[in-house]
């Protein structure tokens, strides 16, 4: 089982007493640059346990009379419709979603700023359907020379250039979409322009990762470079706050390159900058709050395998080449760990060995491993489910859930009426759905469904790459799904 190792009430309460003092070191007004995900963070709750996946939404919650939100979306991205990977959506998209979002957690919502702004069609047409829905929004402009070109940057022609955004709370919460959006250059125009006012604006940075005060290879941080092993972002020592105040502390390689510029830009626009090093810019509390170290390192070791086979998957499905899983192969040596540390993973692979099939593998809270294999009528991971749903439920394992009887006039209507294929089986929302069904009338299958809950953060492996259906599926359920990098047949098109 997995155990607890994070404090999230201590989490909630210092990480704001902490915006809170910042916000009051400078002149009643702060820009804070949001980065990673403030909805759904899920990395940080596997690498973390005991993490709430929401806690920064409810910590700024906790903040909702001071701040206020600015979403920040490159111009460039909306003309090229560009998609979050994990959502599915475009990015313009996403901002109207992300509005929803805080606004339905009582925050309020300011404005959406269009970065690198060049006249683009579509960004152009967006800002007419954001304007229409009565959104406030402004633009920013591309900057010769940006970052390097500090003189013309912070000028007239550069920061000056771009529409100062109306705000009216203490603290402004900068976010985006995605990252590349231009949340930083947002801030330090902001900070121009609230300096030409008089007002004495600063700037801070949130980012959960890599925890700075947690040592350089400590499986945390070292999760966090396997979850951005496409960005080629590394962890590194600060050698900035090492200098000023002699301490060994840890942020990644983009902020140290950056600093010398964004200090110099501080200069430029306040006379001095407020910071000696990137570490300084940071508010984030994290690292206060693990419980037990163990189990954080533990989750982690965990975090980065699955980080490992999905780059594999990746390469597979031609969306990367070699290099990302590479990268985390070094990351695991360097924590010592092996893909035969993830329990399932053998399970899976020896259980499609013997069957001559697919097979996936399920690890429960007790450390017990289930399997599941493809029959005329169930694909692995449908059998596995259910073995798992049986289990977890204390249901006699040879009692059909589901009876051939109801599953085989689905499969024929799919193959029938629906374009199925003479082989198909029932993806897990199907299966689903008919385990709902059952359940009207079959108390085993109303226990089953009882469980699913149970499922939230249990181990998956399958020796195929699943369809993308059963992996959103997984997904849904919170299951923590790896998969080998291989398709089941030999076809160039998978869907």
């Amino acid at each position: 089982m997995t155990k607890i190792g994070f404090d999230n009430d201590k989490y909630l309460k210092i990480q704001s007493e902490q915006i809170r003092k910042r916000i009051g070191s400078f002149d009643g007004k702060l820009y804070l640059e949001f980065g990673g995900k403030l909805f759904d963070d899920y990395h940080a709750s596997r690498v973390l346990p005991g993490f709430h996946p929401d806690s920064k939404i409810t910590m700024l919650k906790e903040l909702r009379d001071q701040a206020e939100i600015v979403i920040a979306i490159h111009a460039g991205d909306i003309e090229k419709n560009k998609v979050r990977g994990d959502l599915g959506i475009t990015y313009d998209m996403d901002v109207l979603r992300l509005i929803d979002a805080f606004t339905g957690n009582g925050l309020m919502v300011g404005s959406v700023v269009l970065t690198r702004f060049a006249e683009q069609p579509a960004a152009i047409a967006y800002e007419k359907k954001l304007k229409s829905l009565g959104i406030k929004v402004y633009r920013h402009y591309p900057i010769a020379g940006y970052p390097s070109d500090i003189p013309m940057i912070v000028s007239d022609e550069g920061f000056g250039r771009n529409d100062f955004i109306q705000t009216s709370r203490p603290l402004v919460v900068v976010t985006a979409p995605g990252p590349g959006s231009g949340k930083m250059a947002t801030c330090l125009s902001q900070i121009y322009h609230e300096y030409k006012r008089g007002v004495h604006a600063g700037y801070a940075k949130f980012e959960t990762f890599p925890v700075w005060n947690l040592p350089l290879k400590h499986p945390v941080n070292l999760a966090y470079e396997a979850a951005t092993a496409d960005l080629n972002d590394v962890n590194m020592i600060d050698p900035f706050h090492l200098e000023a105040y002699g301490k060994t502390v840890v942020n990644y390689n983009r902020d140290v390159e950056v600093f010398p510029v964004l200090n110099a830009m501080f200069e430029k626009i306040a006379g001095v900058s407020p910071y000696q090093s990137p570490t300084d810019m940071g508010v984030n509390m994290v690292g206060f709050c693990i419980s037990d170290d163990e189990a954080t390192q533990k989750a982690s070791c965990q975090e980065i395998i699955r980080r490992y086979y999905q780059a594999l998957c990746e390469k597979r499905k031609g969306n990367t080449g070699s290099e990302p899983a590479y990268k985390i192969e070094l990351l695991m040596k360097k924590a010592g760990i092996s893909v035969t540390d993830r329990p399932v993973v053998m399970a899976a692979n020896v259980r499609a060995e013997e069957t001559g099939g697919p097979a996936a593998a399920i690890e429960m809270t007790d450390g017990t491993v289930l399997t599941g294999r493809t029959s005329p009528l169930l694909g692995a991971s449908s059998a596995m489910l259910l073995n798992a749903l049986k289990y977890l439920g204390n249901i006699d394992p040879s009692v059909d859930l589901l009876s051939p009887n109801v599953i085989e006039p689905i499969l024929q209507m799919k193959m029938d009426h629906l374009g199925g294929k003479r082989d198909s089986l029932l993806h897990l929302n199907e299966i689903l759905i008919a385990l709902s069904i059952a359940a009207v009338t079959d108390p085993a299958a109303q226990k089953a469904v009882e469980m699913l809950d149970a499922l939230k953060g249990l181990e998956v492996h399958s020796s195929v790459i699943l369809s993308q259906i059963d992996e959103q599926v997984f997904k849904q359920l919170g299951v923590n799904l790896t998969c080998e990098p291989h398709y089941e047949g030999t076809n160039f098109y998978h869907k």
